[in-house]
């Protein structure tokens, strides 16, 4: 359903919409596209966020399925209340967010995940293995990785839980930039964005 702030259907909020803090992490519009489309959401899918940073996935996320639910999982006191802030700015009521570090909060929630997305956490293969428990078969996992020991342990992991339909797109984003009296392509630092399925 959408905002006043952002009155469309279509994802790709620009980044300046959002409110955010220096140091915490914003997943730039066309990398939140990129996992968007890898998550295959319907219109009242359960979406777990852990490592949820400033709250841009759960937004849009938020705004896409209106009869689903988003529960945003951060460690840190100030980045929770910021995505509770940003959820206030978008006028969403079906995001919910749980303070506390994965894997051990997870079982605060109530709600199973039919989908989950992992933007984060140092104990990645701990995460993985807790967040399989809770998901259904044929559940999604996607998880991002902006370096080679993410990537490895987050290959690791899905090869371990044997996910099946695994996917894994690395970005490549150019932004048009202006710096002095010209302007010019910038490239955004690449990440790799996996998927995988639980089997049935």
């Amino acid at each position: 359903m959408p905002s006043q702030l952002w009155p469309y259907i279509t994802p790709g909020i620009p980044d300046e919409l959002f409110e955010n803090l220096p140091g915490i992490p914003l997943s730039q519009r066309e990398f939140r596209l990129l996992l968007i489309s890898q998550l295959r959401l319907q219109t009242n899918s359960v979406l777990w966020d852990i490592g949820a940073g400033t709250g841009t996935i759960p937004v849009e996320v938020g705004l896409l399925c209106p009869q689903g639910r988003v529960i945003a999982v951060e460690r840190d006191e100030e980045v929770a209340n910021l995505i509770k802030r940003n959820c206030d700015r978008f006028e969403l009521k079906n995001v919910e967010v749980i303070e506390g570090s994965a894997p051990e909060c997870l079982e605060k929630i109530k709600l199973a995940p039919q989908r989950v997305c992992i933007e984060g956490g140092k104990a990645i293969q701990a995460i993985f293995q807790a967040v399989w428990h809770y998901l259904p078969p044929s559940g999604r996992v996607v998880a991002t990785a902006a370096n080679l020991e993410s990537l490895y342990a987050i290959s690791q992991s899905f090869s371990q839980l044997r996910a099946i339909n695994i996917e894994v797109v690395q970005s490549a984003v150019n932004r048009l930039e202006t710096r002095g009296f010209s302007q010019t392509f910038v490239a955004a630092d690449p990440i790799f964005i996996l998927s995988g399925e639980k089997l049935d």
